[in-house]
């Protein structure tokens, strides 16, 4: 089969809204990934304790894979088929069937074995999504997101990435748009991101999710040394950074794109508060940056006389205190 679709493929900061971004421009609903990431509702942050990933606590800065999705395609009527498969070559027909419908088709892949992305980049994470929009021989054509061109995967390829083992095995999950609005309330979207965010990082009753959940980690991250010894300590340190910092832009990047957003939400509602607001959401970013590079330096341990687990954990207070009242200034804005 030859098939290619006139799929325009766009570089994004992460996959989730990459590839919803990507398939709406398909669909003529031009819509930017700041846009994406903010009616979805991604800004987020939990630190679980007793979910252990390589025996280090989890550290997310992102809703659970899936949400973001999720919440965009209701917010604005976009309605998507899904489908697993528990036989893989079923799952591949069912991809050719799409293709020579002309249908660009997500999916949900293990990021260790694609063959294109750079060594230190593949771990085990079975969470990712592309978009597949055409075939040649037996070459299928892949918009990855976090890539600058589109790429191509063999059949075994993409089979194999596509029935990963492991923490959130895709089982050749696939999705593509089935009904598309030809005018979405963008307005309304908007409005109900926003309000979930806020609630998400303000009221969730839970110490460990929201501003409380940065707060908890800075207590967990000051007694770091004392009870886990410097090795373990720098190695439960290090999988914070790399949570923030590599997988899916995480705490500084997420900040910065959540400023974008307002930017865009400031012109589409006429509220020029939400351009003010984007500016401190993307202080909060720095201070988060500035957080990732003192940390990472003490996991390396070449960390500067003044930079230490106190003065990290100082700084995470610190922005959990400029978090929070920026959410509640958010609120009112909308109001």
């Amino acid at each position: 089969m030859n098939k290619e679709l006139n799929f325009e493929h766009k570089q994004s900061a992460h996959c989730e809204n990459g590839v919803v971004s990507n398939m709406m421009r398909f669909y003529g609903i031009e819509i930017s990934e700041p846009m994406v990431f903010g009616i979805g509702s991604g800004l987020f942050f939990s630190y679980l304790p007793f979910l252990k990933v390589n025996g280090i606590p989890v550290t997310s800065f992102r809703p659970l894979p899936g949400i973001i999705f999720k919440r965009i395609s209701k917010r604005l009527g976009i309605k998507f088929e899904k489908h697993k498969y528990s036989k893989p070559d079923k799952a591949m027909a069912a991809l050719d069937k799409n293709l020579e419908n002309g249908i660009p088709t997500g999916m949900l892949v293990g990021v260790y074995h694609l063959t294109y992305f750079p060594d230190p980049y593949r771990f085990h994470f079975n969470a990712h999504n592309l978009v597949v929009f055409g075939k040649k021989d037996d070459n299928y054509l892949i918009s990855d997101p976090i890539m600058e061109t589109p790429k191509t995967l063999t059949y075994d390829e993409l089979k194999r990435v596509r029935y990963a083992k492991g923490t959130f095995a895709p089982k050749g999950h696939m999705y593509w748009a089935k009904t598309t609005p030809t005018n979405p309330d963008l307005s309304g979207a908007i409005i109900k991101g926003i309000k979930q965010t806020c609630k998400d990082m303000l009221t969730i009753p839970v110490p460990l999710i929201g501003v409380k959940g940065i707060r908890y980690l800075s207590k967990k991250l000051r007694k770091y040394p004392k009870k886990l010894g410097a090795r373990k300590a720098a190695s439960y340190t290090g999988q914070i950074v790399r949570a923030q910092e590599e997988i899916g832009t995480g705490g500084a990047g997420f900040r910065f794109m959540y400023g974008a957003f307002l930017q865009e939400a400031a012109q589409v509602l006429n509220n020029p508060t939400l351009k003010e607001l984007s500016l401190e959401i993307s202080e909060v970013g720095d201070l988060w940056r500035e957080f990732a590079i003192i940390t990472g330096r003490i996991v390396k341990n070449r960390n500067k006389a003044d930079e230490s687990y106190d003065t990290a954990a100082d700084l995470l207070l610190k922005i959990a205190d400029k978090e929070e009242d920026f959410y509640k200034k958010l609120q009112k804005a909308i109001k």
